[in-house]
């Protein structure tokens, strides 16, 4: 049987090609795929950008949800026929995919087979940054840069669930309307209001007490100026650059804390591996899905041929939530 995978052959070439059978290892499952989740690392990896971990698969994709097909002997958490989701280094735009049984999780409750690719990278991406780096409580105040965004619409129903009031900022009035549904009282426009005052204003002067944020250096110094006392960033993008200034003295004056984290190119094991993290998700988020305070949003599906223009529509900001690829038998 021709085993196929999506093969970049360069920024929006992408072709659905014939490639070696995928097999699991020792640890591993091999997951027969029925979708793949769609990632801004897709393109920086498609474009140059982006190469992936050292023994990582060189094929893109970083989740995917599906059937699983094969297991390592020394594999017993999961069996042939599970339908699960996995958090991928790569590998995910393919037929079959092998990853380490570690970062394998169950589809959760309420959400179909397909529409489960899209909650790897959100789910353990927002659990690990408001939780277990920035400590988000309820009662305090999260703003969300990009809230329409698969990672933005996961936090806000994730922060509210905890009890936290969110604030929001998006590029259109759908947009913005979509983050409101979700749960952010706060919504505010980038094209045309300012978020720091808005944040100040929404909490009395004090501002945020943490703020989730995939624009880096652009929004750097404003990030700072919104946020409160004892405040913490977190910066898991850098879509509005690398180098910034920072001030030290607002940072020492307010005791803030700047906090820069990756997912994709952690160990598995150690306390900040990945399966420390995919565990902490399984046993907090999915409980959450399970009685629906979360759900998975979904802003396009294509057929995994099509994934060119999937990657076209994510890098024009045409659509709100995940994009899946589905994978047809």
């Amino acid at each position: 049987m021709a085993v196929h995978a999506i093969v970049a052959e360069g920024p929006g070439q992408l072709s659905w090609l014939v490639v070696p059978d995928a097999a699991a290892g020792p640890g591993e499952v091999l997951i027969k795929v029925a979708a793949a989740g769609v990632n801004r690392a897709d393109l920086l990896q498609a474009a140059g950008l982006y190469p992936p971990p050292q023994g990582a698969s060189a094929t893109l994709g970083l989740e995917v949800s599906g059937v699983i097909a094969a297991v390592s002997d020394d594999v017993s958490d999961f069996g042939v026929g599970q339908q699960v989701c996995a958090l991928l280094a790569g590998g995910g735009y393919a037929q079959y995919v092998a990853v380490p049984a570690a970062q394998v999780m169950p589809v959760p409750a309420g959400v179909s087979l397909v529409d489960a690719a899209g909650l790897p990278e959100v789910a353990c991406t927002v659990w690990s940054n408001l939780v277990l780096n920035a400590r988000l409580t309820p009662g305090e105040l999260l703003l969300v840069h990009g809230g329409a965004s698969g990672i933005g619409t996961h936090a806000i129903q994730v922060a509210r669930a905890l009890g936290a009031t969110v604030a929001a900022t998006a590029g259109s009035p759908t947009k913005l309307a979509l983050c409101a549904e979700l749960g952010a009282e706060v919504v505010i426009s980038h094209c045309d209001e300012d978020f720091v005052e808005r944040v100040r204003s929404a909490s009395g002067g004090k501002g945020a007490d943490v703020i989730l944020d995939i624009m880096g250096a652009s929004y750097l110094d404003r990030n700072l100026q919104a946020l409160n006392a004892d405040g913490r960033l977190v910066i898991i993008g850098m879509q509005g650059g690398v180098n910034a200034e920072l001030s030290i003295g607002t940072l020492i004056g307010k005791r803030l804390q700047v906090i820069g984290t990756a997912l994709r190119a952690r160990p598995v094991e150690g306390q900040h591996g990945k399966r420390a993290i995919v565990d902490a998700t399984v046993a907090s988020v999915w409980p959450m899905i399970a009685a629906g305070a979360v759900r998975p949003v979904i802003g396009a599906r294509y057929p995994i041929d099509d994934a060119a223009e999937a990657h076209r529509v994510l890098a024009s900001g045409e659509t709100f939530g995940k994009i899946l690829l589905i994978v047809a038998e």
